[in-house]
């Protein structure tokens, strides 16, 4: 019977950091690849209004830095694509090289030509791909067996927008608050790209030992190659078939910095969002250094913060402590959310209006749906203005470990008088 395998693997990918942490949400992943920073954003916050009237805790990985260089290759040379290829070295990399003539079409075949060439010795079965004309994008998949256990291994290829979050979310270590993993490491290649291999696990609650390790390079002008490696011969629905993925860090980076990738990047057909990057401007929401901050200065006495959120926007989070265990507290502070006072604060839903005109919820429930014994409690408030801001609690350190307490370290009217506070107003941006 042919192993299951999934072939949409850069939108799972970009999708990841919002799905990890609940697991059980499934963003519109095909239109956040195609809908830039700003649809981008009001997708994260659909995902967040679907957490707190739900089961399960968000996940939103912070990004940060910038890619500040071109791709210069490896300085090794050249390597052809397939039969038939054309030659690339590292000066031919960038996706916007050779503009005026455009590049012939990759097909998928020679895709897999390629990732044959460049894996150790051994033998492929359950091989697909498609090439750089497909409107699904370009991809090579294959369950590759060194002798030691048969192992899914996939490849995709992508321009995304430089300096955009995708790009940076790429190339930045998930927060363990949301992903647990053994090991990742974020560093700047020769010719000025950034590289991460992340080696973690399919599952986020670990529920099943399948490892999912994973490189992925971005250069400064949007080529973005990715390799996923499973110690199972699928990512999902499939026996640990071996200890480990079959390669290890310093032959995934060899596989995902092959200048091969970043010529058929090239013959990628070039989007509208591609073509015109980001223009800097005010941003959207406040940046989480300032939301903690204000977090933090917020919080009940007897409460010592133990831990904290990366840097991200419009979203933060502390870990506090009172003696009885630690306590995971989470906020977003959501500007322009009118649209959804008659989703979440309407007719039933338990909101009431307070004298400022301020409308509260109030929600208890699961904190996840493993099984884990996990509480949360949440504040959601919105301000005539539109503002939203929304607070949680959990009875637990984290959003994927167990518990450390019977409850929250906050109580519901605590969190009230946190999502309510005039601290929120001050913080949102200033448009330009």
């Amino acid at each position: 019977m042919p192993v299951e395998h999934r072939d949409d693997q850069f939108e799972d990918r970009l999708g990841a950091a919002l799905r990890t942490a609940g697991g059980t949400f499934d963003a519109d992943r095909t239109a956040l690849v195609a809908g830039g920073e700003t649809r981008g954003r009001r997708l994260r916050t659909r995902r967040r209004t679907a957490v707190v009237s739900g089961a399960a805790a968000i996940a939103l990985v912070g990004v940060g830095g910038a890619l500040v260089a071109p791709w210069g290759g490896d300085g090794t040379g050249q390597r052809a694509v397939g039969a038939g290829g054309t030659t690339v070295g590292p000066g031919d990399a960038s996706p916007s090289a050779g503009a005026a003539t455009a590049p012939a079409p990759v097909s998928g075949a020679q895709l897999l030509n390629t990732l044959k060439e460049l894996l150790p010795s051994g033998k492929l079965s359950e091989q697909k791909s498609r090439g750089t004309a497909s409107k699904k994008g370009p991809y090579a998949y294959a369950v590759f067996d060194d002798g030691k256990g048969a192992a899914a291994l996939s490849l995709s290829l992508h321009r995304i927008v430089p300096g955009s979050g995708q790009a940076r979310e790429a190339t930045e270590c998930p927060d363990k608050a949301f992903v647990p993993y053994d090991d990742c490491v974020t560093s700047p290649l020769p010719g000025g790209a950034l590289l991460k291999i992340v080696k973690g696990f399919e599952y986020p609650d670990r529920r099943v030992d399948t490892k999912l390790w994973t490189a992925d390079l971005v250069t400064a002008e949007g080529a973005y190659v990715s390799v996923m490696e499973w110690n199972a011969a699928a990512e999902k629905d499939a026996p640990v078939s071996r200890p480990e993925p079959p390669l290890n860090s310093a032959q995934l980076k060899t596989l995902v910095t092959d200048p091969a990738w970043l010529r058929a990047v090239n013959a990628i057909p070039v989007s509208d969002e591609v073509k015109t990057p980001p223009t800097a401007s005010a941003p959207e929401e406040a940046e989480s250094d300032s939301i903690v901050t204000a977090l933090t200065g917020l919080l009940p006495k007897g409460l010592s913060v133990v831990g904290k959120s990366k840097p991200d926007t419009g979203f933060g989070y502390v870990v506090v402590d009172d003696g009885k265990g630690k306590s995971f507290v989470q906020i977003n502070v959501q500007p322009n959310s009118q649209d959804l006072d008659k989703e979440l604060f309407g007719e039933g839903s338990g909101a009431v209006t307070r004298p400022d005109g301020i409308k509260v919820v109030v929600r208890q429930g699961p904190g996840d749906d493993k099984g884990k014994g996990l509480v949360m409690w949440t504040a959601d408030a919105l301000w005539p203005d539109g503002l939203r801001v929304v607070v949680s609690a959990f009875n637990s350190a984290s959003q994927i470990t167990g518990p450390t307490r019977k409850n929250p370290a906050l109580t519901l009217d605590q969190l009230k008088a946190i999502a309510t506070d005039s601290k929120w107003q001050q913080l949102q941006p200033v448009p330009n």
